[in-house]
This record gives structure tokens, C-alpha cells and sequence, in this order.
């Protein structure tokens, strides 16, 4: 009687324990949003030197443009908020692509600088796994990586 007791006790506090656990709560990555200082030159930005595809802006206040990264991923420019911001290359928007030397082709078009991962300017920068990437900043300075996509 009592290791049947100690078995019950035992399945009612495993149960107990799983219906207890609520810590992964499976999150996906819906957006990322940058304060930019004037929307319109930033949305032009991303619209004509990335390619971005602008989408609806569901909150519907003015000073917000909303862009596409594909899978249903966002990019929010919010010109609303006027604190300033300090980045570094630490904080990035990394985007991949499978036409990576045409867009380095692209932005040699444009003028527009890049650096490798050390600073050296219009240098790629090939990573230990062999995935080429170069950085260069948007008109509020903040920093996007572009890599090419890895080799199968």
C-alpha cells in the first residue's frame, strides 16, 4: 500500500511539475524597428539601396514606415521618438543574400562606402566559415551587414 501511495504521489507531482513549466513560451522573430531621424529619406534608403519592399503600416500613425525582410519579418522606421540613439558596429541589421558581389557591385554604383569587420574601407570581409560579409551605415548611422549565403 504505501509504494502505491508513494507512485501516485510521484505521477501527481510530475504532472504538477509539467503543467508548472511556462518558461518556453516559443517566440519567433516578428520585427525589428529603428528611430531614424527623417522617414522619408530613410524609407528611401532601404527602398532603393537594400530593394525592401515597403508594406502596410498597421499602427497607423504618421513619422512610421513599415518594410518587408521576407517571412513575414518586418522592419519598422519610427521618426516619431526624438531621444538620440549611439551605435556601433556591434548592433547591425544582418541580411543575406545569394547576390552578394552584385550588391557590392551596387553599392560601388551608389558610392556608398563599406568596410570589412575590422574597418578597412570598401574591403570584404571572408569569416572563418568561409561566408563572405561587408558593413555600411543607413543615413542615421546605423550599421547593416550584408553576407553571402553559405556554400553546400
Amino acid at each position: 500500500m504505501r509504494k502505491i501511495f508513494f507512485i501516485m504521489m510521484a505521477i501527481s507531482f510530475s504532472f504538477l511539475l509539467q503543467a508548472q513549466d511556462s518558461t518556453s513560451f516559443n517566440f519567433s522573430f516578428n520585427h525589428v524597428a529603428l528611430s531614424v531621424k527623417d522617414v522619408d529619406q530613410s524609407s528611401n534608403f532601404y527602398k532603393n539601396v537594400l530593394g525592401l519592399q515597403e508594406i502596410i503600416n498597421r499602427s497607423k500613425m504618421d513619422g512610421i514606415r513599415w518594410f518587408s525582410l521576407g517571412e513575414g519579418k518586418e522592419l519598422h522606421l519610427i521618426s516619431i521618438i526624438k531621444e538620440p540613439v549611439t551605435v556601433n558596429l556591434a548592433v547591425h541589421l544582418a541580411l543575406t543574400t545569394s547576390k552578394f558581389d552584385g550588391f557590392v557591385s551596387k553599392l560601388d554604383k551608389l558610392k556608398i562606402t563599406f568596410n570589412d569587420s575590422k574597418g578597412n574601407l570598401n574591403k570584404v570581409n571572408i569569416r572563418a566559415d568561409g561566408i563572405n560579409q561587408i558593413y555600411f551605415q543607413d543615413p542615421d548611422g546605423y550599421w547593416m551587414e550584408v553576407n553571402s549565403v553559405a556554400q553546400k
